[in-house]
């Protein structure tokens, strides 16, 4: 048979880094490939790494067939439960795929409302004058149900979405290699683009720096409570209302934020600039 690799399916999966792939590649070259591959008919489902390797040295290999799938969502509902499962997948990575879980069984509820309201129609079609009320649609599966299944709480679930929706490639490869954490990872990732790259590009404490910034700033900018009313006196607990500033808007904080962020750039490539002339002085004596 020959196997056919599909791309979509290949990348669906965090690929392997370097140091995982090659001890990987030492395993199967001393103890051979023991795990069968998975296809869909002829196309490779599960063992894209070994099978590469497998190629790459002529190590032999057997393979099964999944006779249970019907499409390509199928696929990537196991392809996910299977991954799920393992030890050696990342927080980070176990959201993004409860994530993609979580969006291919919506649309598959949709599609199933859908298919139920057209049959319907189709039996009895519905009388203007007559017609009673669409049943509610079912439930959604909840978030904290979600974060649950992948071993994560609710809220780190919500700040790994934040960070696939609004990160930049280069953060985001930031929180795969550990470089930073989830939690200050979704911060930064309210910060523009370029100012997400900047921050990237000044390494580990740059970025733990910048999110502590912004959670202060955001602390800092945050409305007073109201003051607490007291039946008989009237308000009680600090100044008047009307002396409190009025807090910044999230577009102002960001713009500070900006500029903050841009200040410490430039005083880190200044540093840089130091360093290097300094270097080069004492290359010369």
């Amino acid at each position: 048979m020959q196997i056919q690799i599909n791309d979509v399916l290949r990348d669906y999966i965090e690929p392997l880094t370097e140091a995982e792939r090659t001890a990987l590649e030492r395993s199967l070259l001393a103890e051979g490939c023991r795990d069968a591959l998975v296809l869909w008919n002829d196309i490779l489902v599960d063992g894209h790494n070994r099978y590469s390797i497998c190629q790459q040295h002529g190590i032999p290999f057997k393979v099964t067939q999944n006779t249970t799938f019907q499409n390509m969502e199928d696929v990537m509902l196991w392809m996910i439960d299977n991954h799920l499962g393992r030890r050696s997948v990342s927080d980070f990575q176990r959201g993004v795929l409860a994530l993609r879980q979580q969006e291919i069984l919506a649309k598959r509820q949709e599609a199933e409302i859908e298919r139920a309201k057209a049959e319907d129609a189709a039996i009895a079609p519905p009388d203007p004058e007559n017609e009673e009320p669409a049943p509610p649609p079912k439930p959604k599966a909840k978030r904290e149900d979600i974060a649950r299944a992948a071993r994560l709480s609710a809220n780190t679930l919500g700040q790994i979405e934040k960070i696939t929706r609004s990160a930049t490639p280069e953060l985001v490869e930031a929180v795969r290699a550990g470089t930073i954490s989830i939690n200050a990872a979704a911060t930064v990732a309210s910060l523009p683009e370029d100012d997400q790259k900047t921050a990237v590009a000044g390494g580990r404490k740059f970025l733990q720096q910048a999110a502590r910034e912004i959670r202060e700033q955001r602390a800092a900018n945050r409305p007073p409570k109201a003051p607490r009313e007291d039946p008989d006196h009237g308000h009680t607990g600090g100044y008047e209302a009307s002396q409190h500033p009025a807090p910044l808007t999230e577009t102002e904080v960001l713009r500070l934020e900006i500029s903050q962020l841009k200040e410490k750039n430039a005083a880190l490539r200044a540093e840089n600039a130091e360093l290097r002339e300094r270097i080069a002085q004492l290359v010369e004596q």
